[in-house]
Formats: structure tokens, sequence, C-alpha cells
């Protein structure tokens, strides 16, 4: 998806710099600013807006304020809380931000806030996730049903299908967190299956691994229990 962006701050350089640097990012359509939380609320009288990056501390309406009262829109837009202040993490998450990025902004943080944009927006009527993925410059969707299987690379994540393999910008523990509820599980330190793809588990002199979409993938001890007990509890 391109999204429609609404950022606001109070402080002129901080709202450049953000509108500057979501300008740049492929999976951004396009950029407003503002300077407070009223103003905010006029534009998005008559805009539609898919994702809000907002300051806490600002004159009049914080950006608290201003998330409440986004909460109770019909259709609100996802909340992004960017801030020089940790200490109001847990009030953003009780308001569903979608992520709290601290100041100074660096692209590659803003990057993973807009993919968290991006996952929560992508999913469609029959509950499956689209992943935005890039390759040579641009970017495109895979459904999350799609993936067979997640290697990790250092920082990045390999997201395996039956048509391929594509890097993305989240280290395999985000992942392993974020698609536990949708049936994905460690088998490995380095290793995150889709139990809906694995067709075998296989124990020979006491070491398990997996079989997923045609590839025999190693299962470590600690997860072997677990992992048998999920396959078991899984419809097939």
């Amino acid at each position: 998806m391109s999204l429609r962006v609404l950022v606001i701050d109070d402080e002129l350089p901080a709202l450049d710099e953000l509108r500057f640097l979501l300008e740049r990012d492929p999976r951004v359509a396009s950029v407003q600013g503002c300077d407070s939380a009223a103003e905010a609320l006029r534009i998005l009288q008559g805009a539609e807006v898919d994702a809000v990056f907002l300051d806490i501390q600002m004159p009049g309406l914080t950006g608290l304020d201003l998330a409440q009262v986004l909460s109770r829109f019909k259709a609100p837009p996802a909340i992004v809380f960017v801030t020089a202040h940790e200490e109001h993490a847990v009030e953003a998450f009780d308001l569903h931000a979608v992520d709290y990025v601290l100041k100074p902004v660096r692209e590659e943080r803003l990057a993973e806030a807009v993919r968290r944009v991006v996952a929560g927006a992508g999913t469609t009527e029959s509950g499956d996730t689209q992943i935005p993925v890039e390759r040579g410059g641009v970017t495109r969707f895979i459904a999350r049903s799609e993936v067979t299987h997640v290697e990790a690379q250092g920082d990045y994540a390999r997201l395996h299908t039956a048509q391929g393999s594509h890097l993305v910008r989240t280290p395999l523990s985000t992942l392993a967190e974020d698609w536990a509820g949708a049936g994905f599980v460690r088998i490995h330190r380095s290793l995150l299956v889709a139990l809906a793809h694995v067709s075998e588990l296989r124990v020979d002199a006491g070491r398990a691994s997996v079989v997923v979409a045609g590839q025999e993938l190693p299962v470590s001890r600690r997860h072997t229990r677990e992992l048998r007990e999920l396959l078991t509890r899984q419809p097939r």
C-alpha cells in the first residue's frame, strides 16, 4: 500500500526532518505537516490519512490528547509517537500506538515504524497480512500465509516462500513475537517455521528435523518437545 501520512510537531526543524525522511520512504505516497494538534484536527476533517506521526510535548493539546481524540474516529489512522521523552511509552501503547520512536530519529528506525504501520494496515478480509518486501528498488507485497519459514541473517530476516526468498529489515526475534499468533514457532535460534507448512517431523538418533515446503530444517533439542506438542494439536 501507499501511505498517506500526517506529521505533527511544534518544532519546525523536527517537523521538516521527519517529513523529509518519510518522503524518502517508497511506501509513503504523501506527507502533510502541521505544528499543532488543533491544526491536525482541521486537516483530518477534510483529508484521508492512513497514519499520524506526532510529538507528545506540544502547547495546547498534547500528542496523547490528540491520540485519544483520534481513537474515537470511526476509522482511526495508525498512530506513531515521535518524541524525546521515554516516560510516556506506557500511556502511548495504552492508546494502541503502532510504535514509539525516540528522537533524534534515525532513518532505519523510522523505516521500521513505517513497516509496522503497513503491517497493521495490510490485513485482508481473510485475516492475512501483507508483508512489504523490496527487490531491485521496487516494493511489493507478499501474503504472510505464503511464508513457509524465516531465517535469521544478523539484524535482518529472510522470508522463504515457494516462489523465492526476501530479505526484510526486521530481526527474527521481532517476527517470532509478532507472528506467534499466526502459527509461526521458533525451532532453532536462527529459524522460525509456519506450522501450516510443516509436512513432516523426523527424529533420527535423538536429532529432530522438520520438512517444510520440501526442505529439511533442523530442530534444536530445546524446541523439539514443544514443536511435537504443537504439531499434534495443529489441525492438518
